[in-house]
């Protein structure tokens, strides 16, 4: 089963997440997003260890930005999350002031892949933001984020068999 999960912000999709893998003898996490530095973000170190510190002792962590690679593994697969990944591929490639047919046609050709490694792996559950549901971003980064976060939100439901929306901690199946 391939089940993306998707939400706002602290609307419980890790928690969700977690819990359909919770009878798997183990499972890898898969962490596309910024490293654990404390130096430069202890916040977002704390946000990383209070994840990890909830989760069986059994599951490994492994972080990495190539999804490809990552779902080439036999374990159950936690992808958490797709917004961070998204963020780390426009950084990583210096496309936020691409043009935007190029930036959409970089993620794509990303897309083309991941959605194909998917099709490989019966047991992945991805998490990711739900974001265009509310003002539209004042600066380009936004709407850029915003619009290709969609798209890759949009390619990678059409991979999974199910899709599920978290608010307040509720739970949507799509």
């Amino acid at each position: 089963m391939k089940v993306l999960i998707t939400g706002g912000v602290r609307s419980g999709k890790s928690r969700h997440a977690e819990s359909l893998l919770s009878t798997a003898p183990a499972v890898t996490y898969i962490a596309p997003g910024p490293s654990t530095d404390e130096d430069s973000d202890p916040d977002w170190a704390a946000r990383i260890k209070a994840h990890r510190d909830r989760r069986p002792v059994t599951w490994a962590t492994v972080e990495t930005r190539d999804l490809v690679a990552a779902l080439d593994r036999e374990d159950p697969i936690l992808i958490d999350c797709l917004g961070t990944w998204l963020t780390a591929v426009l950084d990583e490639r210096s496309l936020w002031e691409a043009s935007s047919d190029e930036i959409t046609s970089t993620v794509n050709d990303l897309l083309d892949d991941v959605v194909a490694a998917l099709a490989t792996h019966d047991n992945v559950v991805l998490v990711t933001n739900e974001v265009g549901l509310g003002v539209v971003p004042a600066h380009r980064s936004g709407r850029l984020f915003r619009d290709l976060l969609g798209l890759v939100n949009q390619r990678i439901a059409t991979a999974c068999d199910e899709v599920h929306l978290v608010i307040a901690g509720r739970v949507l199946r799509l």
